[in-house]
């Protein structure tokens, strides 16, 4: 192991103990004396409780805003400047959606009886204020992550999060399995099928559609570089998973909500809606697909664009063989990215599907809601993403230059 790995390594350990030990820190006013505190309760309390999800969220919007607002993507395409301004934008939208959430929950806390010493405006700031920070240290600690140590940050701390929530829910399993409550088949089944969708993960995370390029001469300088071979490789899954799973139920609760506040939540029609939608539910599985799918390619359109890319080879003197440049090009590759996508949306599509299935069919364990197939996804491409980044720094010298 050479030497800036090691202390790659041994800096992200480091802030993953410090992330951990974050969520163990009550906000200041809890007591939790006069309960019988869990670590999972201690979280839920703590500096850290409203974790990466403001952040995350507030991403997630100005990226499906820039789909749709040819403006902002211009300016995500512009260069670092443009990242910058979009970076402040998704920090500034960060900071209304954390302190919306915290002030929420410091409110619901000063209503538990016995869990807040000084039940008062003043805890409902401090609190407000604590959980709000926690949120901008733990999206800081990401990025030291990401630029000192190794994988990424932000993937790094999701993992965590749902890592540590597998031995508790293992524990509760074992522990029913003992008392005659669960079917130890059930059990292996379980882990069986755990088994093969992390391989599935795996081999379709790995998997690309090389589109073959050929580069013309280049002259650099007084050199001449002949013409050269290369690969545009596609991936299956371009839209990855957070932007159309977290999406897809927004498209039809968004106006759910909208009815509520028009027609009352206690409608009806309204009432009717929300229970055909809940978790389990054929409509909430029928509609939940068809949103992911659909997201899955209205995302791949945007993070792969056949336009740039075919614009982009031109300015480098690369064609693709047997198809013209410009126009042509454009076509080609998006006709090559429609039939990719199909398969990473129908992928994405049974992923999402995998708890709402167990429910409907109530052959589920008592899993955290942290473990499901996004939570199994974000995992093993983290771990893929730190299986790459090792092997690149211990291939590389000091001097950045590759052995």
């Amino acid at each position: 192991m050479s030497r800036e790995l090691a202390r790659r390594i041994a800096f992200t350990i480091g802030a993953l103990l410090l992330f951990r030990l974050g969520t163990q820190i009550p906000v200041p006013g809890v007591s939790t004396s006069s309960f019988s505190p869990t670590s999972d309760l201690i979280a839920r309390l703590s500096l850290f409780a409203l974790g990466l999800i403001p952040y995350l969220t507030a991403a997630i919007l100005i990226r499906l805003l820039s789909v749709v607002w040819r403006g902002l993507n211009t300016l995500e395409r512009s260069g670092e400047r443009g990242r910058r301004r979009i970076a402040r934008a998704t920090l500034g939208l960060t900071l209304a959606l954390a302190a919306f959430q915290a002030y929420g929950i410091a409110t619901a806390l000063t209503s538990i009886p016995g869990l807040v010493k000084n039940p008062g405006g003043w805890f409902v700031v401090t609190a407000t204020a604590s959980m709000v920070g926690g949120v901008f240290v733990l999206v800081w600690l990401s990025e030291q992550i990401t630029r000192y140590g190794i994988g990424n940050g932000l993937a790094l701390i999701l993992s965590l999060g749902i890592l540590v929530s597998i031995p508790p829910d293992a524990a509760a399993i074992v522990e029913l399995v003992r008392r005659g409550a669960i079917s130890g088949n059930l059990v292996f089944a379980h882990a069986v099928f755990w088994i093969v969708t992390v391989a599935v993960i795996v081999l379709v995370e790995g998997a690309r559609r090389n589109v073959r390029v050929e580069f013309g001469a280049l002259s650099v300088g007084a050199r001449q570089l002949p013409a050269r071979d290369a690969v545009l490789p596609i991936k299956l899954n371009s839209a990855g998973f957070l932007i159309p799973v977290t999406a897809a139920p927004w498209i039809f609760f968004l106006p759910l909500a909208l009815a509520g506040l028009i027609l009352g939540g206690d409608h009806p029609l309204v009432a009717a809606a929300y229970r055909h939608l809940q978790l389990g539910q054929p409509a909430h599985l029928i509609l939940v697909s068809i949103a992911v799918f659909v997201l899955a390619f209205i995302y791949t359109a945007y993070v792969v664009d056949p336009e740039h890319a075919a614009k982009s080879l031109a300015a480098r003197d690369g064609t693709i063989p047997g198809v013209a440049p410009g126009a042509a090009t454009a076509d080609y590759l998006d006709r090559v990215v429609s039939l990719t996508t199909v398969v990473g949306a129908v992928y994405l599509t049974v992923l999402q599907l995998i708890p709402e299935v167990f429910e409907l069919y109530g052959i589920g364990l008592p899993y955290s809601m942290m473990i499901n197939g996004g939570g199994a996804l974000v995992v093993v491409c983290t771990a893929l993403d730190i299986k790459a980044q090792v092997r690149d720094v211990s291939l590389t010298n000091p001097g950045g230059v590759r052995r």
